[in-house]
């Protein structure tokens, strides 16, 4: 009933482990921390974004303080030596209403807007509605029809520049200097000529011709210019001489 008994098979086991177990007197060396490398921390690698410093000027052989002008030393702008007779106690514009050439057009829209802004008396005078201003403003300059630009500006009778000039003088606070002290003036278009500076001849109304039977036909009126206008008499000034 009973089965023989029998010797159950023994497992042989590996003797081949990989573990391995130290003997108590290492047991310090088990314990201390490995040693930290110290060629990582102390050579680092340059990183590639670096810059090279910017190179700074050699300031061995002069001193910048010095050489450098200073405020005081700048000398403001001045205009050239160039008067207008008679113009002392006013600001005159040469300039163009016509749209031909729209740079000059916008210069001499914008130098005008900035010289009323002052409310002094601006002694306007358009080229284009009148021939005579084309010649007067030839003799006064000195130069020819080919070399005449627009505007040009005087102030006090004296000759200040073009539309460069004056938005310069005006960004830096010297245009105001020019203008103290001249007469003020009524802000808005004339009640006469609407603000147009001119009016129509009433000899000729404005043809700029005359019929006369001495001369038995028509003639030229002496009266207005060639576009048979003349200045009013309420906003306009006398024309200069140019003798």
């Amino acid at each position: 009933m009973w089965r023989p008994w029998t010797k159950t098979p023994s497992r042989i086991h590996d003797t081949t482990s990989q573990f391995s177990c130290s003997s108590f007197k290492d047991i310090q060396n088990l314990c201390t921390e490995d040693p930290v490398p110290t060629t990582n921390i102390l050579t680092k690698k340059p990183s590639i974004f670096h810059r090279a410093p910017r190179p700074q000027p050699d300031t061995s052989s002069f001193d910048a303080n010095k050489n450098l002008p200073q405020p005081q030393d700048l000398e403001p702008l001045q205009p050239p030596k160039i008067s207008i007779p008679g113009a002392e106690k006013r600001i005159v514009v040469y300039f163009t209403s016509l749209r031909v050439v729209r740079s000059t057009f916008e210069d001499c829209k914008s130098v005008r807007s900035i010289l009323r802004a002052f409310r002094v008396q601006v002694d306007e005078r358009d080229l284009s509605m009148d021939s005579s201003f084309v010649n007067e403003l030839q003799v006064i300059l000195g130069v020819g029809q080919g070399k005449l630009t627009l505007p040009r500006v005087f102030i006090g009778g004296r000759y200040i520049g073009g539309a460069e000039e004056i938005r310069q003088l005006h960004e830096t606070g010297e245009l105001k200097m020019f203008v103290e002290g001249l007469p003020t003036a009524d802000i808005g278009a004339c009640d006469v000529c609407g603000g147009y500076s001119f009016l129509l001849c009433n000899d000729c109304d404005g043809s700029h011709k005359m019929y006369t039977e001495k001369a038995g036909g028509f003639k030229s009126c002496t009266v207005c210019n060639e576009n048979g206008l003349i200045r009013c008499p309420s906003c306009s000034f006398p024309p200069f001489s140019t003798v």
